[in-house]
């Protein structure tokens, strides 16, 4: 009985680790194909955005550490 669960978590472990591998694969495929037909891709980029502080609100100045 021990040798069949062994047998049967091994077996788990294993398909697992192949579900996982095929899903990262994939992704992997999808994110670095080329686009078919030599159309140009959009060019995704990162949107930084800067939130402005009110003075009045908290320290107008930043705490200084003394020792």
């Amino acid at each position: 009985m021990n040798t069949i669960n062994n047998s049967l978590r091994a077996l788990t472990c294993g398909m697992g680790a192949l579900a996982i591998t095929a899903v990262l694969s994939w992704s992997f495929v999808q994110t670095t194909s080329a686009v078919p037909g030599g159309a140009v891709p959009a060019v995704r980029m990162a949107k930084l955005t800067i939130q402005q502080r009110h003075v009045w609100f908290g320290q107008s100045q930043p705490a200084v550490l003394v020792d």
